[in-house]
């Protein structure tokens, strides 16, 4: 796919999906205050990439993507929950997110908690009340995206990564996989998983889908550790090298800046591989590929 294509793709996915998670939200009969601090971290921008690969992956096997948007937003409701609290001052302690305060400056501690709660919770519902679903669709996609989320998959990583940072050690690269893993991959395979899920991929297909899900999951977090180095406080939207002062373990530290680059070229051409055996080459998941691993932000 030329650059341009993807690029337009990107747009008219995410305008779709900011669109319809706004509408979702500013219906619900909730507390003003509540309200305003959930509609400002989901209003922050980002890159959407979750939900897309969602509808991208429903695309490889699917025809209409009407059923999938309740569920690309819930996982977008999902991650930015993630993000407000990994924000606090208990977690990473940062002042900006996407070059804006984070909830806790906009709005206090105890708010931006609650927002979290409040789109964590919400996007179960959102899922169980989908009238496209079929009861099967939606015990399956709440059972996943609950293992993604939880203490088996991103809330795990979360504590792994804690627990490495404060130690003050550079863990073995088995190690910081499994971290990146939990913590970042576990809502990336969920989008790959549920969108093939719902467009009706085969086993096998899913089973070559969850690995180069798995893999991709690690490109993206290759990617934001040399971001970290490499990119710009302007592109980023907050400020460089807070993973070298939070003395994190990232790529660049145990392999080196050209190391974590050439680990990175290691997880695309297995990405690649298990996107053939999957029988989706030819679908936008190999465009985001390229995206993911050479994005700027």
């Amino acid at each position: 796919m030329h650059e341009a294509n993807l690029e337009d793709y990107l747009k008219r996915q995410k305008d779709l999906i900011e669109s319809e998670m706004e509408a979702q939200l500013a219906k619900l009969s909730i507390p003003d205050r509540l309200k305003a601090s959930m509609l400002y971290s989901l209003q922050a921008g980002g890159k959407r990439i979750r939900p897309i690969l969602l509808i991208a992956s429903y695309e490889a096997y699917g025809t209409s993507i009407e059923k999938t948007i309740s569920t690309a937003i819930a996982l977008e409701m999902m991650h930015t929950y993630s993000l407000i609290h990994d924000d606090l001052p208990a977690m990473d302690d940062d002042d900006y997110r996407r070059g804006q305060l984070t909830n806790h400056k906009k709005f206090d501690e105890a708010t931006a908690i609650l927002a979290g709660d409040g789109l964590l919770t919400h996007s179960f519902t959102l899922i169980a009340n989908e009238p496209l679903l079929t009861d099967r669709e939606k015990v399956e996609l709440t059972r996943k995206i609950g293992e993604a989320s939880g203490p088996l998959g991103m809330v795990a990583g979360q504590i792994l990564d804690m627990e490495a940072e404060n130690k003050g050690i550079s863990v073995p690269l088995e190690q910081l996989e499994k971290i990146h893993e939990l913590k970042t991959g576990e809502l990336l395979k969920f989008a790959v998983y549920a969108g093939a899920f719902l467009g009706g991929a085969t086993e096998a297909q899913l089973t070559h889908l969850t690995r180069f899900a798995h893999y991709l999951g690690l490109i993206f977090q290759v990617q934001d550790d040399i971001l970290d180095i490499t990119g710009t406080e302007e592109a980023l939207g907050k400020p460089v090298g807070s993973d070298v002062d939070n003395n994190k373990s990232t790529y660049p530290k145990l392999l080196g800046l050209d190391g974590a680059i050439k680990q990175k070229e290691i997880y695309v051409e297995k990405a690649m591989e298990s996107l053939q055996q999957a029988g989706a080459i030819q679908s936008q998941l190999k465009a985001l590929i390229d995206y993911i691993s050479n994005r700027d932000h």
